[in-house]
């Protein structure tokens, strides 16, 4: 069971150096983007700098990491989600969406505790509560579909109805196998 809400009070300090190898300080070893990524995963606060100039490149190399997962893992990002939010940058809307993917993130994060913590009680409890757990997926499951329409109708420029399609045009269609 993966607990995302541990973090650990101080961060770990990870320099990047000319040689664009990573060296943790705080174990005095080098590390790669799947190390850094496993930090991350376990709940743990990381910065990272330039050795020489003392930038802070956090950002970067944590997006890295994603770019590494996304090419070589099972992918989270599409590339038409990946084109909405590219659609963003300098627009202005930015600020908001910035702030709705990270709360959006936030928000589904506390909800997975929250059913981690509803199966363990479901669990552990005598007799089976079956009605309660059915119950919860339910909810989960209305919720998830809230969340998910609200992002899309966020993410998703809403499209414009042709005036006069032309015969054989399939503007007007649902087909969501090309996406």
């Amino acid at each position: 069971m993966i607990r995302y809400t541990r973090f650990m009070s101080r961060e770990r300090l990870i320099k990047k150096y000319a040689n664009r190898r990573l060296y943790d300080a705080s174990i005095s070893k080098h590390v790669t983007l799947e190390d850094i990524r496993d930090l991350i995963v376990r709940g743990e606060k990381i910065r990272v700098v330039e050795d020489k100039s003392g930038e802070d490149i956090t950002r970067l190399i944590l997006l890295q990491v994603i770019a590494e997962q996304e090419q070589f893992g099972k992918p989270i990002l599409t590339t038409q989600l990946l084109e909405s939010i590219i659609r963003y940058y300098g627009g202005p809307m930015q600020e908001f969406m910035a702030r709705y993917l990270e709360q959006s993130v936030a928000a589904f994060m506390r909800q997975q505790e929250t059913v981690q913590q509803q199966i363990s009680q479901v669990l552990h409890s005598a007799p089976p509560p079956i009605n309660a757990m059915a119950e919860l997926t339910r909810q989960n499951m209305e919720m998830w579909n809230r969340m998910q329409e609200s992002m899309l109708s966020m993410l998703v420029p809403a499209r414009k109805p042709a005036a006069n399609p032309e015969p054989g045009d399939d503007a007007g269609s649902d087909d969501k196998s090309a996406a």
